[in-house]
C-alpha cells in the first residue's frame, strides 16, 4: 500500500473512515470534538476490535524532528489539514502517522543541510529525489525492512529518509519560487511481535 502524505491530513477520508467504522460494528463509541471555526479537530471511534483516533491538530514533537529555524505552519487550504496524528489499532495490528506541514524562505540546500544532520541520529540517511511526496509502507512486508528510494531519482523533491518501513522518518521538501514547502512525517506500525 503507498501512503501519500495527503491520505493521513484529508478531512473527507477522515469522515469517511468514521462513518464506516460507525456502520460496520454497532458496539462502537464515536467522540468527536470542533476546532473554533466548526471543522472536526478531532474523532476518536472505539469499537470491540479496536479504534481510529485522528487528531488535526498534531504536535510536531510527536515526529521526533525539529522544525527548522524560521518555519512556519502552513495553513489549512479548502478541505485539506496541514497536520495530522492517525492511530489506527486492531487486533495484532497498530499504525500510527503523524505528518505536519511547513513552509521556509530558504533555499532547499540549507534545509537538507539541517535535516541530514538531524535525522542521523535515528540511523543511516537515505536522500530520494521525486516529483512527488509519496512515501511507501507496505504492512504485509515492512518487518525491519530498509527503506529505499522509488522511482526515477530525477524529480525536483528531495525526500530524506531514515529507519525501516515500519518505523520511519521523513522529511519530504519541495522547492517553491520563493522558498521551500516541507513534511515532516513520522510513520509506526506494530504487528502481534513487534515491529511489523
Amino acid at each position: 500500500m503507498r501512503v501519500p502524505l495527503l491520505w493521513c491530513t484529508n478531512s473527507r477520508l477522515m469522515l469517511a473512515v468514521a462513518t464506516a467504522a460507525i456502520l460496520a460494528l454497532p458496539a462502537c463509541s464515536v467522540n468527536v470534538k470542533k476546532g473554533d471555526n466548526g471543522d472536526d479537530k478531532k474523532v476518536d471511534i472505539n469499537t470491540p476490535l479496536g479504534g481510529i483516533h485522528v487528531n488535526n491538530d498534531a504536535d510536531v514533537r510527536d515526529t521526533g524532528l525539529p522544525v527548522y529555524p524560521g518555519a512556519r505552519q502552513k495553513k489549512k487550504d479548502s478541505d485539506d489539514e496541514k497536520s495530522a496524528n492517525v492511530d489506527i489499532s486492531s487486533f495484532g495490528f497498530s499504525l500510527k502517522v503523524v505528518a505536519v506541514e511547513y513552509e521556509s524562505d530558504d533555499d532547499s540546500a540549507k534545509l537538507i543541510a539541517f535535516y541530514q544532520d538531524k535525522l542521523k541520529k535515528f540511523g543511516n540517511v537515505v536522500e530520494c529525489h521525486t516529483d512527488g511526496h509519496d512515501f511507501s509502507y507496505n504492512h504485509s512486508d515492512a518487518r525491519a525492512k530498509p527503506l529505499k528510494c522509488e522511482g526515477d531519482g530525477t524529480g525536483k523533491n528531495v525526500e530524506l529518509k531514515v529507519g525501516t518501513e515500519d518505523n520511519q522518518r521523513v522529511v519530504s521538501i519541495e522547492p517553491k519560487d520563493k522558498g521551500v514547502s516541507f513534511s515532516l512525517v513520522y510513520v509506526h506500525a506494530k504487528g502481534k511481535e513487534g515491529s511489523i
